[in-house]
């Protein structure tokens, strides 16, 4: 097998949600960053440029050569949600480009790239799914990875007020854009789970399909709680946004201590998944749906014990922070072990000439 042939088919089987691998990376950088890692934070960084810009190439690919899977991926209830992790993976890079390097008008560039992807993509997925003739049914189409519109809109919101921070002369126009944003990924996040619990609760679920993207349920929260902190810490007391502050707060320590609930739930889940279930513990694109969660509660939970000056509970980001290294680690690893496996597969089926 030829290298271009080898493309083509990494091009036509790329997961819809495989920009998963930036958000999680982007967001383990940004924590590492913040506990005093700034080499592991850097190195991560040039890793994510150097996976966004490979994804990217190859999700272009495919548009350009396999449009009709692409489409049909896209247009199905239980895989379309995934290409929004495109906009939330070009937003968190952009917050990487601030709060790891001082790159602000790559920053800006990603923030406008990442603002129309979530436009197009999120009212494009929305439509497709209301308007389609044939739909696969409730449970197979609802699950956590629908929350990825959240948190496209709570990163983009989030990335918009470290603008907004570093760029004062946009200061409130940018404030009040993320503010809206917050909100609407509030609504979206109330919205969407309703549906989600309904369908974990009522329907029966087998182990095989508690897959990665339920840990967005928790995420989702998390990258709220980091877009409403970021809200708090860089409004200024006596501007016009200044008196919806407290009403920020509270909405902001409401999700952050869901976000909290949901974490042993989820845990007490994998473990009957793969304990009491026997479903076999190895590598898929989905696993990065768990590294981000974890990532960013810790991120998440380090910016609402600044905006809220609660001192106590930095302890959390600071075990987490090793946590989500640990994780993202692992997944890494069975990412390259599962990449290494196919090559050899590939090699002895296809044998140089």
């Amino acid at each position: 097998m030829t290298l271009a042939d080898t493309l083509l088919q990494r091009a036509r089987h790329l997961a819809p949600g495989s920009f998963a691998m930036v958000m999680a990376t982007g967001i383990v950088s940004i924590d590492t960053s913040q506990h005093g890692l700034p080499w592991v934070a850097r190195a991560l960084f040039a890793f994510n440029l150097l996976a966004f810009a490979w994804l990217l190439a190859l999700s272009l690919l495919r548009l350009t050569r396999f449009r009709r899977e692409l489409v049909a991926d896209f247009t199905h209830p239980g895989r379309g949600a995934g290409f929004l992790t495109f906009a939330a993976a070009t937003c968190v890079l952009g917050s990487q480009c601030l709060l790891v390097v001082h790159w602000p008008r790559v920053a800006g560039a990603l923030a406008a790239l990442g603002a129309l992807a979530w436009t197009v993509l999120t009212y494009l997925f929305l439509a497709a799914a209301i308007t389609a003739r044939i739909k696969p049914g409730f449970t197979r189409s609802i699950h956590g990875g629908w929350l990825v519109a959240v948190v496209a809109t709570q990163a983009l919101a989030a990335l918009l007020t470290l603008l907004a921070a570093d760029q004062p002369a946009a200061h409130t126009g940018a404030l009040f854009g993320a503010l809206c944003l917050y909100l609407l990924g509030a609504a979206l996040y109330l919205l969407i789970i309703t549906l989600v619990v309904y369908r974990m609760v009522f329907f029966p679920l087998r182990a095989r399909e508690f897959t990665p993207p339920y840990w967005i349920d928790m995420g989702a929260l998390a990258v709220t709680t980091l877009a409403g902190s970021l809200l708090v810490i860089h409004t200024p007391a006596n501007g016009a946004l200044a008196a919806l502050l407290p009403f920020v707060k509270g909405f902001t320590l409401f999700f952050w201590a869901t976000a909290t609930w949901w974490i042993p739930l989820l845990v007490l889940l994998e473990i009957w998944r793969h304990g009491r279930r026997h479903v076999p513990l190895r590598y898929e694109t989905d696993d990065w749906d768990i590294v981000f969660p974890i990532g960013m509660y810790t991120v998440g939970t380090y910016a609402l014990a600044q905006a809220l000056q609660l001192d106590f509970l930095r302890v959390i980001p600071a075990v987490g922070v090793y946590v989500s290294l640990l994780v993202w680690a692992l997944v890494a690893g069975g990412a390259l072990l599962r990449g290494y496996r196919g090559f050899r597969v590939g090699g002895r089926r296809h044998p140089p000439q």
